[in-house]
């Protein structure tokens, strides 16, 4: 199970269920796909064919949710 959290400027930001503890995202669009930890900051874990432009563009919209993400994790992983 992949739950989306939201999409935006083509990108869509979900977890996998059951992948691994550390708070992250995962991030992908029709160029590629990354994965952002979320704690203790945002950081870049992995990334597959995106552009520097789309990645700093990522960590934006990461920011500016950050709160929110942090929300939608613990919703679904703290049942």
């Amino acid at each position: 199970m992949s739950p989306t959290i939201f999409r935006e400027q083509g990108y869509r930001f979900f977890f996998f269920s059951r992948e691994e503890k550390r708070m992250h995202v995962h991030v992908v669009s029709a160029d590629g796909e990354a994965k952002f930890w979320l704690e203790p900051e945002i950081q870049l874990a992995r990334n597959h064919r995106l552009s520097r432009k789309q990645l700093k563009q990522i960590e934006s919209i990461l920011e500016a949710h950050c709160d929110e993400l942090i929300g939608a994790w613990r919703r679904h992983f703290d049942r």
